[in-house]
Order: structure tokens, then sequence, then C-alpha cells
């Protein structure tokens, strides 16, 4: 009898621990950090398809997202589908789009990231763009210029839609490391 009281003692401390743990999984998974993998080229050289990253999903939450960072975001055509692109103009500010360059208010933006790839902007997307960002709305381009989907073809999204920030490559081993975030003149 003592035997199956102490087994059934043993039992339920290590249940509670396990659900403890399973608790704390559940939380820190839906309120904290997401597992994302990209999927197809448009992050490249950044980020390529198949690699996994962590998003950090508190940080919005004490402060509004920054140009240059990589961000999850519900795509504003299907909310069931998750995109990754880098943060290109805030609210209130003017983006332009004129012989494959980006113009933030007038001031070329440069971006280290394109890994030399000067011809930003396919001719078939667009030759030039010009929209201002209202309050709240985010302006996403992908790294890879000339195969991404991103707000030249269907335009800027609110706040609500960003899950977080990609700030972790962790697989493969050998890409795994921080994201860098650009710093701009302006």
């Amino acid at each position: 009898m003592t035997s199956i009281r102490q087994f059934l003692k043993t039992f339920y401390e290590w249940a509670k621990t396990l659900a403890l743990v399973l608790l704390v999984a559940f939380l820190v998974r839906y309120f904290v950090l997401q597992p994302f993998v990209v999927e197809g080229s448009s992050m490249e050289p950044t980020l390529h398809s198949k690699q996994y990253v962590l998003v950090d999903k508190l940080n919005y939450r004490v402060r509004p997202p920054k140009r240059g960072e990589i961000i999850v975001f519900r795509f504003p055509g299907s909310p069931s589908l998750n995109y990754i692109k880098r943060i290109v103009g805030l609210p209130g500010e003017t983006v332009e789009i004129k012989s494959g360059r980006v113009y933030i208010n007038n001031n070329l933006l440069t971006e280290p990231y394109l890994n030399g790839n000067k011809t930003l902007i396919s001719e078939n997307l667009t030759t030039n763009f010009q929209k201002t960002i209202e309050p709240n709305e985010y302006f996403v381009l992908g790294d890879n210029r000339s195969h991404s989907s991103d707000s030249r073809e269907w335009g800027v999204f609110p706040q609500t839609n960003i899950i977080g920030r990609a700030f972790l490559s962790v697989y493969p081993f050998d890409m795994a490391g921080l994201i860098a975030v650009p710093s701009y003149a302006f």
C-alpha cells in the first residue's frame, strides 16, 4: 500500500511539473516568441528559403517598429497567410520609387543589405511610385526586389497586422545568428 501511495505521489508531482512546463511553453509560443520558416527567395540575400528564424512578439508592444527591421506580418489580402519583409516606410513618411531607387521624404535610402544589387526595382513591378503613409501603417519591401510581392503590389498595411520582429536566425546552423538591422542617416 505504501509503495502505491508513493508511486501516486511521485506521479502527481511529475504531472504537475509537466503541466507547468507545457503551460510556460504555450505562453512563450503565443505571446513572446514564434518560430517562422522563410518561404521563397524574396528576402535574399539576407534570408533564404527554408531558413528558420525566431520572431519577437513583445517588442512592438513597448515601441513602434523601426525602418530596416525585418518583420513577420499577416498578409493584407489574406490574413491567414504570414509574410516576411523589411520595413522601408514609416507612418507619416512619403515613399517614392524613381529610376529603381527608393526615396523617403526625398532622401535616397541607402540599403547595404541588398549586397551590391543596385538595380533595386525591376521595370515590370514599378518604374515610378509615390505613397504617403498614414498613421499606424507601414510600407515593406523584400530584399530581393525583382522576386518579391510586397507593398509595391498590395500597398501598405496597419500595425495590427504585424506579428513581430524577426531577430534571430536559428537554422541552418551555418546561418545562425542575430539578424542585423541597418542604421540610417535620417
